[in-house]
């Protein structure tokens, strides 16, 4: 029996692509909302990966069961993998947001592709084209002017600390889940990186330890109105729409184009976030940072295309 050659469509691609931009984005704003109300990084790291992984896991024992075995040499790596590329991330990310503008921090955050593109150059010795260079160059000028260092960098540091180490984390989301995902379908990859945080997270913070009353509560979405939301519905909102709903959409978009194109495309997401944060918020840039940022995103894209291959 002949089987139907599956056919790519750009426009379903970014459809898909763009949805989980906006989605990815809106959910900083949520997030945020949800710190202010009590919730701390950690606890609200541990109920999103936790509730993430809840779903993730019901899809991938249907789609790919048979890649969810890992043999015993593999268990420390992956363990490795969902540590540092989903419970850090998502961890640092909470702590910058916290402390920063949603912008800012994912402006710091979103320079990983260019450590990827180092990483190419000096750890994996793969041609690089010369643009790595003026990359890092504009997006090293671009920082210092989000970080407002000419200003005397009146940003938190906690916050501009944890944003860098949140680069630096996702820079090996990016490299080491590329190898994987050469050996097993993504949506395997990532449950077993969830899986791995989930049990990080359950070993740092028993559930037994959670207090259910911090859902109970109503949280304001909105800084210029006393209307607030039931906070587990924000929670289940970060979970559903801000974490399941993205990811798969990013594997439809992935089918469809090239990941160069989505990784590209996937810089609009600090913009997107930052003007959502301002309606939302109230949380406006700096015309200086404004500018910085436009920089940074113009060296992620130089550095996106710099590889050879």
């Amino acid at each position: 029996m002949a089987t139907t050659e599956f056919v790519k469509r750009p426009v379903v691609g970014h459809v898909a692509l763009l949805s989980s931009v906006l989605l990815f984005a809106a959910n900083g704003s949520v997030s945020k909302s949800l710190l202010v109300s009590g919730i701390d990084a950690a606890q609200l790291s541990q109920i999103r990966v936790t509730g993430a992984f809840a779903v993730l896991v019901v899809f991938a024992l249907i789609f790919v069961r048979p890649h969810l075995k890992l043999r015993i040499v593999e268990v420390p790596k992956f363990f490795a993998y969902g540590i540092i590329g989903v419970a850090l991330v998502q961890y640092l990310y909470f702590v910058a947001i916290n402390r920063l503008d949603i912008g800012v921090a994912l402006v710091i955050e979103y320079t990983a592709p260019v450590l990827v593109a180092l990483w190419a150059r000096f750890g994996e010795k793969e041609p690089v084209k010369q643009r790595v260079w003026f990359a890092l160059a504009i997006t090293i000028a671009g920082l210092s002017m989000v970080t407002n260092v000419w200003g005397g960098f009146t940003l938190d540091s906690i916050g501009v600390i944890a944003a860098s180490l949140a680069a630096i984390s996702l820079a090996v989301y990016f490299i080491t889940g590329e190898k994987l995902v050469a050996k097993r379908p993504p949506l395997a990859v990532v449950t077993l990186a969830f899986g791995a945080s989930v049990i990080f997270w359950a070993i740092l913070q028993p559930w037994w330890q959670f207090e259910p009353s911090l859902l109970a509560g109503e949280t304001s979405l909105f800084s210029e109105s006393s209307n607030a939301f039931p906070t587990w519905l924000l929670v289940s909102w970060m979970i559903v729409m801000g974490t399941i709903a993205p990811f798969f959409l990013s594997f439809i978009s992935l089918r469809h184009l090239k990941a160069r194109t989505v990784a590209i495309v996937g810089t609009l997401e600090p913009v997107t976030a930052s003007a959502i944060a301002f309606v939302l918020l109230n949380e406006s840039l700096l015309a200086i940072q404004l500018l910085g940022g436009a920089a940074v995103l113009i060296g992620v894209v130089l550095a996106e295309t710099a590889k050879e291959k």
